[in-house]
């Protein structure tokens, strides 16, 4: 069936004229003028006859038209939704492409940077080494030419007061070699009357050990006294109460010392320490105790030169 109605796109000018055939359908609705009589009014005017499609046909026309457009939305929008879809999946594959394409080249210069950084670093380390190198060669040249500079500059001048220092130290050295011996000989001194009285205790502890152990010392000691007596022939022997029975025990052997002697008396004394004695004549006594004897040598000990 022909169209009743139709889009505004699908109408179009036309400036020649075209005749169109009428379909059958219509043909029934199609009057020749010229050979059909009109109906006319009272004033003889001819009435129009409406010769159209009929109302159900309008509306049938509409019906198919609202469905056969409604199928074309359809269509349309399926079309739409299906394109909508590829458009989506074919974008979201270019966008992970894109995706994927940015990550290689950002691994990439990530790399080329890292790999240039180093380089760089490598190449700055060196350059610092050498500037470095070089900077330590030119303090040790200027250090070497200073030292020459100050060598030559300070040696006269450093001469000069090297010789005003050695004197002020021979000087010095000097006073402290005087106070030095001052000090020795005030120590010398000190300890010199420190030492004797230590050897004037232990030589008395010595001997009085000794005449504890050696009870003969008594005898030694009136034999040396009476080689100092000459032509007598009677003694008194005074001795320590401790040595009174060997010296009486040995009294004929003391006789026979001395070819003039006859008598010998023996006698205790309280004043004659342990091993000491005293002999007694006629013209004089004899003082050979042992307190005496230490007295003699603490005496020879004190009056000696000091060292």
């Amino acid at each position: 069936m022909s169209k009743l109605v139709f889009k505004p796109i699908q109408i179009a000018d036309m400036q020649d004229q075209v005749e169109l055939q009428i379909p059958d359908k219509y043909k029934k609705f199609h009057r020749d003028e010229d050979a059909e009589e009109f109906e006319v009014d009272q004033e003889g005017n001819i009435i129009e006859q409406y010769q159209g499609p009929s109302i159900e046909e309008i509306e049938a026309e509409l019906n198919r038209y609202k469905e056969e457009t409604e199928e074309n939305i359809k269509t349309m929008l399926e079309d739409s939704r299906r394109k909508s879809e590829e458009i989506e999946e074919e974008g979201r594959k270019k966008a992970f492409q894109m995706i994927q394409d940015s990550k290689e080249k950002i691994k990439l210069e990530e790399d080329s940077g890292k790999a240039k950084a180093e380089q760089i670093l490598e190449r700055a380390k060196m350059e610092a080494e050498r500037m470095i190198k070089e900077a330590e060669m030119k303090t040790a040249e200027i250090e070497h030419e200073a030292y020459l500079k100050g060598f030559e500059a300070g040696r006269e001048v450093g001469f000069r007061k090297g010789q005003g220092e050695v004197r002020r130290l021979i000087d010095r050295l000097g006073t402290i070699v005087g106070k030095a011996i001052d000090i020795r000989a005030e120590l010398i001194q000190a300890s010199e009357k420190q030492m004797v009285e230590m050897i004037l205790i232990i030589a008395r502890k010595i001997i009085k050990d000794e005449i504890i152990e050696r009870k003969e010392i008594v005898l030694n000691n009136i034999r040396e006294a009476l080689k100092r007596i000459k032509d007598r022939d009677r003694v008194d022997i005074r001795v320590n109460f401790a040595d009174l029975e060997i010296t009486t025990a040995h009294k004929d052997e003391l006789i026979k010392l001395m070819e003039s002697l006859r008598k010998v008396n023996i006698y205790e004394d309280s004043r004659v320490d342990r091993g000491g004695v005293i002999i007694e004549t006629d013209v004089g006594a004899i003082d050979a105790r042992i307190s005496t004897q230490l007295k003699e040598i603490e005496e020879a000990i004190r009056n000696a030169e000091p060292i």
